[in-house]
């Protein structure tokens, strides 16, 4: 894990939102970083890699809502500074 996942993966684990979260769960082949069965919701980690992967991205998030997932993406940077609001985010999609 990046040092961003292993910080989100702190406020993930153990139930702490209420939730059992994965980590790297494999969907249909695909990865994702964490995924929540029960809230039906993957959650995606980006490193700076992603600025070069978009397509490969969106084609990846297309075939996981069309199994019904929801995913929401944070940047690594984004998790690093303001884990808080990040926590924030997911939890309100889990309640969605």
């Amino acid at each position: 894990m990046t040092p961003a996942e292993k910080l989100l993966w702190n406020e993930l684990r153990a139930n702490k939102l209420g939730v059992h979260f994965r980590r790297q769960q494999v969907i249909q082949g695909f990865i994702v970083d964490f995924y929540c069965h029960r809230a039906a919701l993957a959650v995606e980690v980006d490193g700076d890699i992603h600025d070069l992967q978009k397509e490969e991205d969106e084609r990846r998030e297309k075939a996981l809502r069309e199994l019904g997932l929801r995913v929401v993406r944070f940047g690594n940077d984004e998790v690093v500074r303001n884990l808080s609001a990040v926590v924030v985010r997911i939890r309100e999609a889990i309640e969605s």
